[in-house]
C-alpha cells in the first residue's frame, strides 16, 4: 500500500502564491519521477511539472517562470511553489509518483487524492 498525501491548496487572489507539498509513504522501494498534474473544471488532466530523482525538471509552457518544482528524496516529498497565480490556474492538483514497489520491485504509477487550488480575479 502506497499513499501520496497532498497539502497546501486553497483560495488565493490573482498574483498571489501557494506552495503545495506531497509526501509519499508505504511499500516503496524507490521513486523515480515525481510531479504535479492538474485538472481544470471540464477539462482533462494535464502535466504541470515533473522532477526526476536526479533533479531534472520539466514544466508545462503555461507555468514556466512562475512555478518551481523541487523534491526531498530523503523525505520522499515533492513541492510545487506557485507564484504569480492566475485565474486559469484554478484546478484540482494531483501529486504523482512513478517508481518501484516493495518487495516486488515492479513499476507503479501512484497518485494523490487531489487538492483544490482556486485563484480569484
Amino acid at each position: 500500500q502506497v499513499q501520496l498525501v497532498e497539502s497546501g491548496g486553497g483560495l488565493v487572489q490573482a498574483g498571489g502564491s501557494l506552495r503545495l507539498s506531497c509526501a509519499a509513504s508505504g511499500s516503496i522501494f524507490s521513486i523515480n519521477t515525481m510531479g504535479w498534474y492538474r485538472q481544470p473544471p471540464g477539462s482533462q488532466r494535464e502535466l504541470v511539472a515533473s522532477i526526476t530523482r536526479g533533479g531534472t525538471t520539466d514544466y508545462a509552457d503555461s507555468v514556466k517562470a512562475r512555478f518551481t518544482i523541487s523534491r526531498d528524496n530523503a523525505k520522499r516529498t515533492v513541492y510545487l511553489q506557485m507564484n504569480s497565480l492566475k485565474p486559469e490556474d484554478t484546478a484540482v492538483y494531483y501529486c504523482y509518483g512513478g517508481g518501484l514497489g516493495w518487495p516486488d520491485r515492479k513499476f507503479y504509477d501512484w497518485w494523490g487524492q487531489g487538492t483544490q487550488v482556486t485563484v480569484s480575479s
